[in-house]
This record gives C-alpha cells, structure tokens and sequence, in this order.
C-alpha cells in the first residue's frame, strides 16, 4: 500500500492508533482489538522496506525481530501480520 493509500484509510478517523515510523509502505489496514484499534502490517513488507533502506536480508530479519516486533509501546503497538503467501 502507498502512503496516499494509506492516508485515505486514515484520514477522518476519530480513534487514534500508533503508527510503525518509516513502514508506511507495509501498512495494510486497521484492526481491532477489544475496540482498541491497530495499525496492521504487512511483515514481509515491513522487511523489505528496511532492505529498500539499505540493510542486507539478515540485518533487515535481525532489527525487525529485535527493534520492530520486539517492542511493545503500549497497547496500541501494531500488529506484524506473517503473510500467508
């Protein structure tokens, strides 16, 4: 999803969610969680953002699993999807 994509399914929104810094082309939508809405990404693509940012493969695996799905940031930390495909 582009971030005009994502800024449409955003915009006008009145819950308020955390957002993922420098993923938005990972982002696939909104969840909801006990009525508390999440941001949802796409992890595959989440990847690939940090390997388009100049990190090799294994690095990329490494700081996602430690820095990005290893973080809690309360109970709106985004949800990391593992891609069915």
């Amino acid at each position: 999803m582009t971030t005009s994509e994502a800024d449409l399914i955003l915009k006008d929104r009145e819950e308020s969610f955390l957002l993922a810094d420098g993923l938005e082309e990972a982002f696939i939508g909104i969840g909801y969680q006990f009525n508390t809405p999440l941001a949802i990404y796409s992890k595959s693509k989440a990847i690939q953002c940090l390997m388009d940012k100049g990190m090799d493969e294994e690095g990329a695996y490494e700081y996602f699993d430690y820095n990005v799905a290893g973080a809690y940031v309360g109970e709106q930390t985004p949800i990391f999807l593992e891609d069915a495909s």
